[in-house]
């Protein structure tokens, strides 16, 4: 069944006091198009994401999310003790020398000064904390291609619809192409008649109105446009990767239509083809999203 390359998918996975999170959407697009926003620790390994999600994910413009949500424990900055004996020291030393009192707040004096919290913004991924993220990451592309086949069901029934639709449209203009050969004759002899008034070689007047009628006859177009109606519903059978060939089937469906409503020169044969166009620009639209 085809798949939608719209779609959305999460995963949350718990290593050594944090959170790994890893988010992944995406949109229609002619090709494979990742933006990545990846936390630091987890850029090393940037490449090999990104290889995961071709493979599982083929078209679509991605927008992927590592982030890390730590606990209140390991946010806190712990403090350089030995940072902060030696600035003790050297005030004491300071107070000594100059004869200047001791600082009625050590608490407040110490804290102030530069680098007393320790920050361990350089982080070293281990294999162990690079397995569990991996699998955050395969945990959200997994659940955004679930999204897609349920979002490719939902495309499958729609465009089913429209195409019986389109289907039943065609059907409905044999009885005005039946009643319209003959109004073409009667209104070429109507014509002769009244305005001309002379004798005609009947003969050949019928031969010209073969001629003429031939040039507008449409059963082609209905043959073609029936196969090309056939041969979508056939296409969506053979599984997801039939977006692009989807497209050329509604392209080709719409010449017919096309063709059919300039060879219609009766008001309710022109009415049926404008709603076939309607039925088919709405499977245009939505061919678009589909892998």
């Amino acid at each position: 069944m085809i798949q939608s390359m719209t779609g959305y998918g999460k995963c949350v996975v718990e290593y050594n006091g944090k959170k790994i999170h890893a988010e992944v959407k995406s949109l229609n697009s002619k090709a494979l198009d990742i933006t990545a926003r990846i936390a630091p620790i987890y850029r090393e390994k940037e490449m090999e994401m990104r290889q995961m999600m071709q493979q599982k994910l083929e078209r679509g413009k991605v927008e992927f999310v590592l982030w890390i949500e730590k606990d209140d424990a390991s946010v806190v900055a712990p403090l350089n003790m030995t940072l902060l004996h030696s600035y003790k020291l050297q005030i004491e030393q300071m107070q000594q020398e100059l004869g200047l009192p001791q600082p009625e707040d050590w608490y407040g004096t110490l804290l102030r000064l530069p680098d007393v919290f320790t920050h361990n913004d350089v982080e070293e991924l281990s294999d162990e904390e690079w397995t569990y993220a991996r699998k955050a990451v395969e945990g959200a592309v997994d659940e955004l291609v679930a999204f897609r086949q349920q979002e490719g069901v939902a495309l499958a029934k729609k465009f089913q619809e429209k195409i019986d639709n389109i289907a039943t449209l065609l059907a409905s203009i044999e009885p005005y192409e039946k009643e319209r050969t003959g109004k073409i004759r009667q209104r070429i002899l109507d014509a002769l008649e009244q305005n001309i008034g002379v004798d005609y070689d009947k003969n050949r007047l019928e031969q010209e109105m073969i001629y003429y009628i031939e040039k507008l006859d449409i059963s082609e177009e209905k043959q073609r446009l029936t196969n090309h109606l056939h041969y979508f519903i056939e296409t969506m059978k053979d599984g997801h990767g039939q977006g692009k060939k989807l497209g050329f089937i509604a392209q080709e469906m719409g010449r017919e239509i096309n063709t059919t409503g300039s060879k219609s020169n009766q008001a309710e044969m022109q009415n049926i083809v404008v709603k076939m166009k309607d039925e088919l620009e709405q499977i245009k639209e939505q061919v678009l999203n589909v892998m």
